[in-house]
This record gives structure tokens, C-alpha cells and sequence, in this order.
């Protein structure tokens, strides 16, 4: 029961982290490497937002969300929106973005590296124990999967009930379909990408309460989030944080009990069994 929850807690960050690029690579068919290095610029700012005026984490995403998502909105309309225009085709598009935000990580790792060095940093917040069904675990975790209960509830509603969010779910779908109904295709995608880069962000200033960060290690999280979204299946919310949990639980399971080492090895075992046996991911439907 204890290695469920504990993986549990940390499949919740996850959750919200691959949220971000799910709906950069669902609506804005960009796959962005440089999500990793969006999360840690967002523990960064967190960071520094605690040990120099001690301002809570849960106050800093209030900081890091917006900063995020204007980061973001710039990135799409300046370097990404002239590779959507030009792509004659989804492949191209997403050949074209592969090899730019490739580029984008190396740049936000140097500039990581040039303003705040190589060291791991890492805060004591909310580090004492909880009990949780009979064991104790800590409260910066469980805060951190309640804020990503909260983010990833509200982000569903407003996918499935919103206008907006509905218009974002007919692009996902069908991007050509969706402007013949007069769907804003141009602005949602640049809105999409936008708002999966502020709660990637939000993700990193959770996930360095209780984890150590440094410059380099963006990389390691855009490939949980990128297993997670094929897993769950590219623009489903529901199996995007069902693959999250999944991956919690089995990353727990595989360092508690064989080794610590082999948990990013065990996460691509089931990553190549999904798409293996379920290459539309764990909810998607078998195309005809």
C-alpha cells in the first residue's frame, strides 16, 4: 500500500507536467523538446523565489504561470508559427519542430547554466511527514498531488465544457475540419502551446519542493512526458493521467524494490509494450 500511494503522489506532478506537452503536441502539433527545460526554469524561479524572500511555492506559481505562458506565446509566434506555415504536411511539421525545439533545449540549458551554474539546488519546504493510511509520507508530495489534482480537473472541465476548450478539442481531432466551421486555428494552437508551456512551468515549481534540479536535467523529464503522452494517446486528457499514474506507481515499485537505477529503464519496457499492443495509446481506438 505504501509503494501505491508514494507512487500515486509522484504519478499526480507527472500528470501535470505531461499535460503540458500533450496539449502542445495534441493542438499545436508541436513536439517540444524543450519541455524539460521549461520545467526546471519554472523550479528555478521557484527556487529563488523561496530562499531569497521565502515566498511559498504555492504563491510562485501564481508568478511562474503567467511568465510561462508569455514565454511561450513568443516562442510559437516567432519561431514556430513560420514552420506551421510553411509545412506542407504533419510529417514535415513535425520534423521541422523536432529538430527546432532540439535547438530551444540546448539554448534554455546554456542560459540555465550562464545565470544560475551547474549545481543541483534544492529547498526544504513542507518537509515533514504525513500520515496517510496508516503511513507517513511527505506533505510537500502530498501538496503537490493536490495542487495537480486541482490543475488537471480544472483543464479537463474546460477542455470538455468551455467554448475554447472545445474549439481546442475539434483542432486536436481535425485541424483542417475545424477551420472550415470558422474555428480560429492560428490563434487556438498559439493558445494551446502557450497555456502547455505555463503548466509545465507550474509542474517544475511543484516538483522542486521535493526533488533536486539542475540545469541538465530538463532532458530526463521530456522523456517522462513524452512516454506518458503516447501512452495515454496524443490529446486525450483521460489517458494522459491514467499514463501518469501508471508510470508513478511503476517507477516507485522498481526503485523500492529491485533498484533506483533501473527506473527510467522499467518506464521504456512498458512504454515499448504499449506500442507493441496498444499503439493508439490506452484509450484510443483502432484506426480502420
Amino acid at each position: 500500500m505504501e509503494i501505491l500511494i508514494t507512487g500515486l503522489l509522484l504519478g499526480g506532478t507527472y500528470a501535470l507536467i505531461a499535460m503540458g506537452l500533450n496539449l502542445q503536441y495534441g493542438v499545436a502539433r508541436i513536439m517540444n523538446l524543450a519541455n524539460g527545460e521549461i520545467l526546471v526554469a519554472g523550479g528555478y524561479v521557484a527556487f529563488i523565489a523561496y530562499t531569497a524572500a521565502q515566498l511559498s511555492p504555492l504563491l510562485t506559481i501564481f508568478i511562474v504561470a503567467p511568465l510561462a505562458f508569455g514565454i511561450n506565446w513568443l516562442i510559437y509566434r516567432i519561431m514556430l508559427q513560420p514552420l506551421v506555415t510553411r509545412a506542407k504536411n504533419r510529417g514535415q511539421l513535425e520534423t521541422d519542430s523536432i529538430l527546432a525545439t532540439f535547438g530551444l533545449s540546448f539554448i534554455g540549458v546554456g542560459l540555465m547554466l550562464s545565470f544560475f551554474g551547474g549545481d543541483y539546488f534544492s529547498y526544504s519546504f513542507m518537509a515533514v511527514p504525513v500520515e496517510l493510511l496508516g503511513n507517513s509520507y511527505g506533505a510537500n508530495r502530498a501538496i503537490s498531488f493536490a495542487m495537480a489534482v486541482v490543475i488537471c480537473g480544472a483543464l479537463y472541465i474546460w477542455l470538455n465544457r468551455s467554448r475554447a476548450g472545445l474549439s481546442i478539442r475539434a483542432i486536436a481531432t481535425a485541424p483542417a475540419s475545424a477551420r472550415l466551421v470558422g474555428i480560429d486555428v492560428k490563434r487556438l494552437s498559439a493558445l494551446a502551446f502557450a497555456l502547455g508551456g505555463a503548466v509545465t512551468a507550474v509542474g517544475g515549481a511543484l516538483i522542486s519542493t521535493y526533488l533536486t534540479l539542475d540545469a541538465s536535467t530538463g532532458v530526463v523529464f521530456t522523456l517522462k512526458a513524452l512516454i506518458i503522452v503516447i501512452m495515454g494517446g496524443v490529446g486525450d486528457v483521460r489517458g494522459t493521467i491514467v499514463a501518469a499514474l501508471l508510470l508513478g506507481v511503476l517507477e516507485t515499485t522498481v526503485a523500492t524494490l529491485i533498484d533506483p537505477g533501473l527506473t527510467l529503464a522499467a518506464a521504456y519496457v512498458m512504454f515499448l509494450g504499449i506500442l507493441l499492443f496498444r499503439p493508439q495509446g490506452l484509450f484510443g481506438k483502432k484506426t480502420t
